[in-house]
């Protein structure tokens, strides 16, 4: 069964401000992102396992190795790091970037030779103050496009205090190991957990290339994909336009919410550093909003409440990205009847998410795509499409995943 998913053109929009797409606008090389994970707070339970966590510190004498899946190429790059949630000093006693054994996702082993070390301002090692990043010094690697890259990392004196910034939802296997390691092909023994520390970009020079910075929740972070499969929807759109000049950036979380701060802060208040700082951005796709209708109470009143509250936000987010030449399209709310947590017996937040969608579809960004009839079940469109369905009527399967990648039209970008 095909359907096609649709597509408001630019033409008509009430009031968006359609602004020039920065992309078309420059052939000069430029630092562009190929990959980013949105920093988090780690959760208690998400924090690395002993011996790598102690009662007042983490990542003592350790190494940890992770692996990203890129999106462009380039023949430059440079990694960035994250102390965002951390209240103490970050010591990155040394770092290196390598290609991972068999060019696969989740392995502990790399390409003998492959390792290259980074540098922070010409020195080995560099300290991140609390709430702030840092980016390394470039270094000469061929990063193919839609590959995945290894990132090591050392920490000696690993960092002081519980507040450790990384990315759970990584559906990514990552390896940790006592000593310093981060050249060593090999890591045996090496704990795994499917986390992402302290990583939150990747960057290359790239010529005439732009990103498009995809603004989401768990259905976009991936929940229902397969771990080291690198199948959740950005990566199948990626893997489906198959264009070496744009980047397909990933700033998801589980859980996230648009107006009221959840797993990670809130997308108003996160927009500065997941959206307008991501360099080579050009575009966005807000696919956010279901948290807030299926959080808010199932009375008229608090969803009332939140169409409202989620209309001003998604003007909001339109203008601050206008200001900075961005274009932003949105991505309708897909069903969730049947959903335990979220579907309510009478109905109203089902009625909150279509009035949603018309505000989506109504003018309010530049473009849209219809994510809603993309899975929606052809015979109840409030429920999902049991062939995308994971099972708990919110989050998609592999399959799902696909139909929402393929929903996005090649002329948005």
């Amino acid at each position: 069964m095909k359907r096609r998913a649709l597509l408001a053109g630019s033409a008509g929009i009430a009031g968006a401000g359609l602004v020039p797409s920065p992309a078309a606008a420059s052939s000069s090389s430029c630092w562009v992102h190929t990959w980013t994970a949105m920093p988090q707070l780690t959760e208690p339970g998400n924090l690395p396992p002993a011996p790598f966590t102690g009662s007042d510190s983490v990542l003592v004498d350790t190494t940890l190795r992770q692996t990203v899946h890129t999106s462009i190429g380039g023949k430059l790059m440079r990694v960035r790091f994250s102390n965002a949630f951390g209240t103490t000093d970050l010591a990155l006693t040394s770092a290196a970037v390598a290609l991972p054994a068999g060019g696969r996702a989740g392995v502990a082993e790399i390409v003998p030779g492959s390792s290259r070390a980074l540098t922070f301002s010409g020195e080995d090692s560099v300290v991140v103050p609390a709430g702030a990043q840092v980016v390394s010094d470039p270094v000469p690697i061929r990063v193919a496009p839609r590959s995945n890259l290894t990132v090591s990392v050392y920490l000696a004196e690993g960092q002081a205090g519980l507040n450790l910034t990384s990315h759970p939802g990584s559906r990514t296997t990552s390896w940790l190991t006592k000593g310093a390691r981060p050249l060593e092909a090999e890591l045996p023994g090496a704990t795994p957990v499917d986390h992402w520390y302290l990583i939150s970009g990747i960057e290359v020079i790239a010529s005439a290339a732009a990103g498009v910075v995809l603004l989401g929740d768990s259905l976009t972070d991936g929940r229902g994909s397969t771990t080291n499969g690198n199948d959740r929807w950005p990566d199948q759109l990626a893997a489906r336009l198959r264009d070496p000049r744009l980047a397909v950036l990933n700033q998801a979380a589980g859980g996230n919410r648009v107006l009221h701060d959840g797993l990670g802060p809130n997308v108003l208040a996160r927009l500065d550093r997941d959206v307008l700082g991501v360099s080579g951005a050009a575009w966005v796709l807000v696919f956010e909003g279901v948290n807030d209708i299926g959080t808010a109470p199932a009375t008229e009143a608090g969803q009332g409440q939140v169409i409202t509250a989620l209309t001003g936000a998604y003007r909001q987010i339109v203008q601050r990205a206008h200001a900075q030449r961005l274009r932003v399209y949105g991505a309708t709310i897909t069903p969730f009847g049947g959903n335990t947590g979220y579907d309510d017996p009478g109905g109203l937040r089902e009625r909150a998410r279509v009035a949603v969608n018309g505000v989506i579809r109504g003018g309010i960004f530049d473009s849209y795509v219809d994510f809603a009839a993309a899975v929606a079940d052809p015979a109840a469109p409030s429920r999902l499409d049991p062939l995308y369905d994971v099972g708990d009527h919110l989050h998609l399967n592999p399959a799902g995943y696909a139909a929402l990648a393929a929903a996005v039209p090649r002329r948005l970008f």
